[in-house]
């Protein structure tokens, strides 16, 4: 293939011959010199099969943050290799700099990096690789696109994991966790809690934790200490049904999700408690469960890394067979949706009742306040279209009031909080339910 240095001589040839006698004659003979020598340039272009490609660098990263991927290239050829590379991305990869400039001497290599500042989470992907060999006179180049399923082109994921902006409230939590958790010990028994150990009694302590048979035998008063019980379940069900996608501010709704619960499964970690994951719609789309407290946390993130919203309705039923079936045990279950009106009571609501019997049900959503904006009417030039569109959002609020009053006459506890105080929320509704002995 001819270059745009090569277009430009032959206009130029044009040109010239235009002011020339016997223009058709000149202009043949100098097209035929010039196609002449653009080929001698691309027989002296270096061949692209002796081209060697391997990928290198970040393979894992926050989303927000940055990341740097390395090509390496290398000349096998005994040409010298004037390369010209493009180093294509999903465009959500956010890739940038992909294109570069390599000579490379026969038998060498040369690494190039691309920089990566994904604009989702997720796993994305390299797409391809095109790559242009041009000759000592850069008039002619030979050209090949590997894609990411060539076997010339070294594949490369990169695991973009959701944002956690409500990790700066994990000391604050974990505060709260270690004053009924270890770091003050309770001194009466109340429902949910185990024993701690003895110790000597001191003015103050209630009467009814007094152990006799010990104090008998250590010869001095010593009182029974209690600790909320461990090992108790938590799972988050997470809705990446068509509700999910539905943006709060600038994100998803499911982000929004998954930030919370990202909080919720690190401090239910840190409290000892065991922490499972399903994300549903019409099938399941991620299962995390098992494991050890070390792994628990990591593999958590990467399988809510890949969730994405589907516009499909959620199947309730077959995420509350799911947890039935399998869960026998009284669990801690957060149900991480939306309170629209429809999905709540043609797919939760009949399902409800069979779980809120057996577990302990949190049913968390993100309120939109663009809902509530919507309902208040603008105080000076009021029009039709202002009273219908006030009167839709004031209806939709009536409708998320009556889910509410449903789910709660349910036994159901709800949490209904805007975006900045939805994970703060749903982390105090664990920590009170942990100190009340209610898991």
């Amino acid at each position: 293939m001819v270059t745009r240095r090569f277009a430009l001589l032959v206009a130029a040839g044009a040109v010239l011959v235009a002011v020339l006698p016997a223009p058709w004659l000149v202009l043949g003979g100098v097209l035929v010199l010039l196609a002449v020598v653009a080929g001698l340039d691309a027989l002296a272009a270096a061949p692209l099969t002796e081209v060697k490609l391997r990928r290198d660098g970040d393979s894992q990263v926050w989303l927000g943050q940055s990341a740097t991927v390395t090509l390496v290239v290398g000349n096998a050829s005994a040409k010298a290799l004037r390369l010209s590379l493009r180093d294509s991305w999903v465009p959500s990869a956010g890739a940038a700099n992909a294109e570069h400039r390599l000579l490379l001497p026969p038998g060498t290599q040369e690494s190039v990096a691309t920089s990566l500042v994904p604009t989702r989470h997720g796993d994305r992907p390299a797409v391809r690789v095109t790559l242009r060999s041009y000759g000592p006179l850069h008039l002619a180049y030979r050209q090949r696109r590997a894609s990411w399923n060539s076997a010339n082109t070294p594949t490369w994921t990169l695991r973009v994991l959701p944002r956690f902006p409500s990790r700066r409230l994990l000391p604050e939590k974990l505060a709260k966790l270690r004053v009924f958790d270890g770091a003050v010990v309770t001194r009466g028994r109340g429902q949910g809690t185990e024993f701690d150990n003895l110790r000597e009694y001191v003015v103050g302590d209630d009467v009814r934790s007094i152990d006799w048979r010990a104090s008998a035998r250590a010869q001095d008063v010593v009182v029974r200490t209690w600790r909320p019980e461990r090992d108790r379940r938590v799972l988050c069900l997470l809705d990446t049904g068509r509700t999910a996608a539905a943006r709060i501010g600038d994100e998803p709704r499911l982000d929004a999700c998954i930030d919370a619960a990202l909080l919720l499964s690190v401090l239910a970690t840190r409290a000892d408690d065991r922490v499972d994951l399903l994300a549903v719609d019409t099938e399941i789309r991620a299962r995390v469960e098992g494991g050890g407290h070390r792994t628990k946390l990591a593999r958590l993130i990467a399988g809510l890394a890949a969730l994405e919203p589907a516009l499909v309705e959620t199947d309730f039923g077959l995420a509350v067979a799911e947890l039935l079936r399998r869960d026998h045990k009284r669990a801690l279950v957060v149900i991480f949706t939306a309170l629209d009106a429809a999905p709540i009571i043609e797919g939760l609501l009949p399902v409800m009742g069979k779980l809120a019997t057996r577990h302990r049900v949190v049913v968390a959503s993100v309120r939109d306040p663009e809902t509530a904006r919507l309902a208040r009417l603008p105080e000076t030039g009021v029009t039709a279209d202002d009273v219908h569109v006030a009167a839709a959002a004031e209806l939709a609020l009536d409708e998320r009031d009556r889910v509410r009053a449903v789910l709660t006459q349910l036994g159901v506890t709800v949490i209904d909080e805007t975006r900045d105080q939805f994970a703060s929320k749903v982390a105090d509704v664990y920590l009170m339910m942990k100190s009340a002995g209610r898991l």
